[in-house]
């Protein structure tokens, strides 16, 4: 996936955001490339660094609340911080190879 930042993704939280669908798409947003990094900060907390496919999207608060749910399911976890940024902007190159052959992209 290009131009997805060098953060941080621990494989046990990625895999929980991977059941997770964009309500548009019907894909994971793991594989959309939505979320760029995601790791444990301090005792209980996930951050969850993440994007949407457009600014103003109005299906975040869908998508929050299942980022939220699925990481709380996991044990230690208690709080969930989502840092939704904008930079860089998400654009189709980011989606896994797969994704963009099902898509017709490639």
């Amino acid at each position: 996936m290009q131009g997805i930042p060098n953060l941080k993704r621990e494989d046990d939280l990625m895999k929980a955001l991977s059941v997770i669908n964009d309500p548009e798409i019907h894909v994971p947003i793991t594989d959309m490339g939505l979320i760029y990094g995601v790791q444990r900060r301090g005792k209980d907390e996930a951050l969850v660094t993440m994007t949407l496919t457009t600014i103003g999207c109005p299906l975040f608060d869908v998508i929050k609340y299942e980022v939220e749910t699925e990481l709380e399911k996991i044990e230690g976890i208690k709080t969930v911080t989502i840092d939704l940024t904008f930079d860089p902007p998400w654009h189709t190159g980011m989606m896994s190879e797969e994704i963009q052959l099902d898509l017709g992209l490639l």
